[in-house]
């Protein structure tokens, strides 16, 4: 089954350009678009999260025509009339069917694409390449390299040339040279607290720490802000963001004790957080995170 991903570039920024309102328009206006064309090429809108959309489709061809003519459609048919851009991922494997929902490896892989996918790009695996028909494959290129989730070599990711009238397309000088290496899906982020264990993915990005009652974990401790800081994804990485007083305090397993204030820091690996109070003074309310093995693009 070919799995296709597709998500609108900067919606965040497109919310708070127009609106929310006028923006939830502008995404109805496109999942209409996107609902039309599928017939033609024997797909099926799976579901939505957010702003992105999940299709199924029969084979690779059918996939890849089909996010050609979305992109084009987009472009030529702004919904609203307000331009937009999509980035898009497609994979080809076997998957989990469970009710109307689809799941497994590649339904990850296709996200992790698309999340990866520059605006009006749409990736595609070099074992998804392999399926298409000579005329497709035509018209695609490669344009980076990366180690694929469950697998231990790296994978060449192509790039379907749907506006072959673009003369802006930067040359990747495939001939001559092996595209570049991009970072693979290095799995979520897992936090535990008392009894609260809290998984971090492309579909929970964020998470608030602090004093105050709405944080997602509330940390009391006189010592913490009330809004002390957050866990975001950025990319492919977890950051945790300090906006407190007294600043946070990152114990990692293999490194020593680091002190952030007004700034943020990388969370890789694993160890623990304390909001306010440095580790020496054996604080008693204390973050623990450490890599989560599932994948970060699982859906």
């Amino acid at each position: 089954m070919a799995v296709l991903f597709a998500d609108i570039t900067g919606s965040t920024a497109l919310f708070g350009a127009v609106g929310d309102g006028i923006a939830r328009q502008i995404e109805q206006a496109w999942l209409d678009q996107v609902t039309a064309l599928l017939p033609a090429f024997s797909g099926r809108l799976v579901k939505t999260i957010g702003d992105e959309v999940m299709c199924v489709f029969a084979d690779a061809d059918q996939a890849v025509l089909a996010a050609s003519a979305i992109q084009a459609n987009v472009t030529s048919q702004p919904p609203q009339g307000h331009p937009i851009e999509l980035h898009m991922g497609l994979h080809v494997g076997d998957v989990i069917v469970e009710h109307d929902d689809i799941f497994g490896n590649t339904v990850n892989v296709a996200a992790y694409l698309a999340a990866v996918a520059l605006p009006q790009q749409i990736a595609i695996t070099d074992s998804t390449y392999a399926m298409l028909s000579d005329a497709l494959k035509a018209v695609t290129r490669p344009v980076f390299r990366t180690v694929l989730k469950g697998q231990t070599v790296a994978s060449t990711i192509y790039q379907v040339l749907w506006r072959n009238d673009n003369p802006d397309l930067t040359d990747s000088f495939f001939s001559t040279r092996q595209p570049p290496l991009l970072p693979g899906d290095n799995g979520g982020l897992l936090l535990k607290y008392a009894d609260q264990v809290i998984h971090l993915n492309h579909l929970r990005y964020n998470v608030s720490l602090g004093r105050d009652v709405g944080c997602d974990i509330v940390i009391n401790d006189r010592f913490a802000s009330r809004k002390h800081a957050t866990i975001e994804l950025d990319g492919m990485n977890f950051y945790l963001v300090d906006r407190s007083i007294n600043g946070s305090y990152i114990a990692f397993d293999d490194r020593p004790e680091v002190s952030v204030l007004r700034r943020d820091v990388l969370l890789d690996g694993a160890g623990k957080i304390s909001l306010g109070r440095a580790f020496q003074e054996d604080p008693q309310h204390v973050i623990e995170f450490s890599c989560d093995r599932r994948s970060l693009f699982r859906v």
